[in-house]
């Protein structure tokens, strides 16, 4: 990243962490859990047994790869392979590993805010698959994806995995997909993940796992803010709170201020007053049945042509054309 992009990326964070902290109520975007700290923390989660999202993807693929690559290029002319929010890059180690056996011409480009991950994921890429072209993107998906439009007349296949799209509400998500359209010629294609409703237990402790990492993982927010932009936060003066409602599937992380308080944000010239019990929302991850991803496609000028699910239903992906 050059200092230009790491700039926009600090002002970013500053002008967010000012706005939300400032709001009634508080709020900070999970986009800046991400740091080295937060993409260990991460990792960690996926591995949690109560964290079943990243496994039953992770089954989807194996169970589905041949017949999920053969989606992405039926006529054969090559494609560009372009991940948003790409991470670690482990399910996608599985459809990648497939389109190398079956002789693909594809270059991968995985974004992420995250610069620790992009580097770690190309390095990896590497020394684990030399023979993928690996073409890593630091920095916001759209200013990346605007990018990308001019520079390859190929056809793309954007993929957004662990329901990422699920941070965002309803109209926001069709927003993000009406971005997403604008960036797809007709022919393009999404590839994109969705949790599925289900027991509301479940999808509760998910994201409040008894070991903790996702309430370290949550606070890691204010940790960053404290490192970053000097600030004095007191981590354990704060709970992580979790809340689902199944009518609206929609899951909402907190945290929750256990007294009064006042924060110092020197590098802001801010001070952020907490009442006792006040919550910062950090988190939305939303639930959805087919009907919902019907609806939110129609909205945003795509439609569903295939999805894929794991033995139990908990979560699909669907592959999404652009309506001509």
């Amino acid at each position: 990243m050059n200092s230009k992009d790491q700039k926009v990326l600090v002002s970013t964070f500053e002008k967010e962490v000012s706005e939300g902290l400032t709001a009634f109520p508080k709020y900070l975007s999970s986009k800046f859990f991400y740091d080295e700290v937060g993409d260990a923390l991460f990792q960690q989660i996926m591995e949690l047994p109560e964290y079943y999202l990243t496994r039953a993807e992770y089954e989807i693929f194996e169970m589905h790869k041949s017949d999920i690559i053969q989606n992405f290029d039926v006529s054969n002319k090559g494609f560009d392979l372009i991940e948003l929010g790409a991470g670690d890059g482990k399910k996608t180690k599985v459809l990648l590993q497939e389109l190398l056996n079956q002789h693909y011409d594809f270059t991968y480009t995985p974004i992420d805010i995250s610069e620790n991950a992009i580097t770690g994921l190309v390095k990896n890429l590497n020394t684990e698959m030399p023979k993928v072209t690996v073409r890593g993107q630091i920095g916001e998906y759209f200013e990346v994806l605007d990018r990308l439009k001019h520079i390859s007349d190929r056809k793309k296949v954007i993929m957004v995995l662990g329901s990422n799209i699920g941070n965002l509400l309803h109209p926001r998500a069709i927003q993000f997909l009406k971005r997403l359209c604008n960036s797809m010629h007709v022919g393009d294609l999404l590839f994109m993940g969705f949790d599925q409703k289900k027991h509301p237990q479940k999808v509760l402790d998910a994201y409040n796992d008894k070991s903790g990492v996702t309430a370290a993982f949550n606070k890691n927010v204010l940790a960053r803010i404290n490192k970053e932009l000097n600030a004095n936060f007191n981590l354990d003066k704060f709970i992580h709170w979790e809340t689902y409602d199944p009518e609206s599937g929609t899951a909402k992380s907190y945290l929750v201020s256990k007294e009064k308080q006042t924060v110092d944000i020197d590098n802001l010239s801010l001070q952020v007053h907490f009442e006792a019990w006040e919550s910062i929302h950090t988190e939305i991850s939303q639930k959805y049945d087919d009907d919902i991803v019907k609806w939110l496609t129609k909205e945003s000028g795509l439609k569903i042509e295939k999805s894929f699910s794991d033995q139990h239903n908990d979560y699909k992906d669907y592959l999404i054309t652009k309506v001509e």
